[in-house]
């Protein structure tokens, strides 16, 4: 399906989702050593949780600008470098604040990842393809969290949740030398003339600000932020649930939450083909159509999914119906960057994507916080599993009212 010279470019955008997550979700495989070892609170420890995406979503946006502007060759490549130092230097830290300055700047080296893999991806693929390139390569993010359990917890129990650190940047390290080696920001010859013909370029320049005012990309970033608010929940506080709700043991915790990362793992892979292959049969309706039909009933499937899951009983139903959710929610990952490619000119590409990732990714500091103090002040997590599945039932019924093809009459606007 792919050329050589792309598929290249799918594999290392793979592993570095595959690295950013295995970063990612490690401190939420070794909280619960974490916090026995400096002695945190629920609350402090959803603080932490929390601090990631402060540098996270601020560098969304402003990592897209870099691609945009510099290239995202190399915004991918000082991002990489970045966030693996600050994974390992998680090992260095002796209480709440230090693990906060850690996760902030740890946050502000990962935030360009996905505005930069949008715009690779805008370089090197046709419209037909892009979606499927983009759940491909954005695939690897499910996968990382799933062999993370096991590393992570295995190190943890074995030496220590240090080690588990160190190693992560190592492997990322490694990652950022073969990035630049073998991968050029744009192709060549009648690869570059293949993706230029169906890439649309408006007649007159669009100012960036056009876009981050309209509806569409605002109610996309929207029902992202529901989205995300479902991931960060199972991203940072799934582990600790299993273990504090149901009484699971560090070591079967490690294996469980393999189940739900693989299920996203095939939805993610499989949502952009998807899209793509729904975007040719209602071809008559438009593209964003196709977009939407997909964003909105996954999304509402995974959202009465998580909320369910809150309310039942046994560890079993639980991990399926969270299972379930993830699956269904990261059916829609490609989706929230295709509709950019598909409203947004290619000057624009990485900033807007970047835009909206900052705004989607606020949910990353409101959710996990906000899910602590809730656990603190009730002694469930029933509340917090209710409200993720309500939030994304709003979202996903907004993207059918908000999101609409935008008309880019720049002259009647400025």
């Amino acid at each position: 399906m792919f050329a050589k010279g792309k598929l290249s470019v799918i594999i290392l955008l793979f592993l570095a989702g595959v690295i950013n997550y295995l970063d990612r979700s490690a401190l939420s495989i070794a909280a619960p050593f974490i916090q026995d070892d400096l002695t945190l609170s629920a609350t402090q420890m959803g603080i932490i949780f929390s601090s990631f995406s402060v540098g996270y979503a601020v560098f969304n946006f402003l990592g897209g600008v870099a691609s945009d502007r510099y290239g995202a060759k190399l915004t991918l490549f000082v991002a990489m470098i970045v966030w693996s130092l600050f994974s390992g230097a998680v090992a260095l830290a002796v209480g709440f604040v230090s693990l906060i300055v850690i996760r902030i700047l740890f946050g502000m080296g990962e935030g360009p990842l996905s505005a930069t893999i949008n715009k690779m991806v805008n370089n090197w693929f046709p419209a037909d393809q892009r979606a499927s390139a983009i759940g491909l390569t954005n695939s690897g993010t499910p996968l990382g969290g799933a062999i993370s359990g096991p590393i992570v917890g295995f190190i943890a129990i074995a030496y220590s949740w240090k080690v588990s650190f160190i190693l992560i940047m190592i492997i990322g390290l490694i990652w950022a030398v073969l990035w630049w080696k073998f991968v050029k920001e744009k192709p060549e010859g009648t690869a570059a003339a293949s993706t230029a013909v169906q890439q649309e370029q408006p007649k007159e320049k669009i100012p960036l600000t056009f876009y981050l005012k309209q509806k569409t990309v605002l109610f996309t970033a929207f029902a992202f932020f529901a989205y995300n608010y479902i991931l960060f929940f199972f991203l940072t506080w799934f582990p600790s649930y299993l273990v504090k709700a149901h009484g699971v043991s560090v070591k079967d915790m490690s294996i469980i939450t393999v189940i739900p990362w693989v299920l996203g793992f095939i939805g993610l892979a499989a949502g952009g083909f998807v899209s793509d292959y729904v975007r040719k049969k209602f071809a008559a309706k438009g593209t964003l159509f196709s977009r939407k039909v997909v964003l909105v009933s996954c999304l509402f499937v995974s959202a009465v999914c998580i909320g369910v899951a809150g309310i039942v009983s046994t560890t079993v139903s639980a991990v399926a119906l969270v299972a379930l959710s993830v699956f269904f929610l990261y059916l829609t990952g490609a989706i929230y960057w295709a509709i950019v490619q598909d409203v947004v000119d290619q000057n624009n590409v990485g900033s807007v994507g970047g835009f909206m990732h900052f705004l989607a990714n606020t949910a990353g500091i409101i959710g996990p916080t906000l899910t602590g103090y809730l656990v603190d002040t009730s002694g469930s997590f029933a509340s917090a599993f209710l409200l993720a599945g309500g939030l994304a039932i709003v979202a996903s019924l907004t993207v059918i009212r908000f999101v609409r093809p935008i008309v880019k009459k720049v002259s009647q606007t400025y």
